[in-house]
């Protein structure tokens, strides 16, 4: 009995192997869905349960997601999980969100000069577009971290760098550190160093776009000093 237990499990397993190599295969981009459970397992030449075990595998990996009524999904962000590095174990969260923020400094300006030397006009609208979300947002005293992670999240990914969007976690965790320690009422000059990247980008100056990140990780530091508790 033991020994058959073993071999399912090395078979959902290989199975999860192939359902990603299909997902390769087909390209599917992150939030496409894979085709229905029937159809891999007739694909596949195997079980629905076996299918479903092994979607469960892909899930667990942070490959793919289940959204109820809908179907199976790829994730946003595979493979990356919400909190890789298990930030949110560490107790002194003002400790935390300065040594994040030490961190980004050493890469986002990088980020954001090579982001101006490969943006696109339609990228520069949709982060354009981001921008001054978050700015209506600050302004009206909202929570504005998703929105202000998308803004981050877009420039890593206009690098078309394959590597860059992977470190996408640790900016999101600063960011989410940075918004909750403030309660998101001391976004400081975040708008305006927000468009001052955008404006940089815009123009292709790469000089100026990393100049102009660093111009906002560097408030965002004060800020943070600044904080007592």
């Amino acid at each position: 009995m033991a020994s058959f237990e073993v071999d399912i499990r090395s078979l959902t397993e290989r199975i999860a192997d192939k359902i990603e190599e299909l997902i390769t295969a087909k390209q599917l981009r992150p939030g496409e869905q894979i085709p229905a459970e029937r159809e891999l397992a007739e694909q596949l030449g195997i079980g629905r349960s076996t299918v479903r075990e092994s979607i469960k595998i892909l899930v667990s990996r942070n490959v793919l997601e289940i959204r109820r009524g809908t179907g199976t999904f790829v994730c946003d962000h595979v493979g990356v999980m919400d909190d890789p590095l298990g930030f949110r174990f560490i107790s002194d969260k003002k400790k935390l969100a300065l040594d994040l923020n030490q961190v980004r400094r050493m890469v986002e300006p990088q980020i954001a000069a090579i982001a101006a030397q490969m943006a696109t006009e339609e990228a520069v609208g949709l982060l354009q577009k981001l921008c001054d979300e978050v700015a209506q947002q600050i302004r009206e005293n909202q929570d504005y971290a998703k929105t202000d992670i998308a803004f981050h999240t877009m420039i890593a990914e206009m690098t078309d760098n394959l590597v860059i969007p992977k470190i996408i976690p640790i900016i999101t965790q600063g960011i989410q550190s940075y918004v909750e320690l403030t309660n998101h009422r001391r976004a400081g000059g975040a708008n305006l160093t927000h468009q001052a990247v955008v404006d940089a980008i815009r123009k292709h100056d790469a000089d100026a776009a990393y100049r102009a990140m660093e111009a906002h990780l560097k408030e965002n530091r004060e800020t943070i000093e600044s904080l007592d508790f």
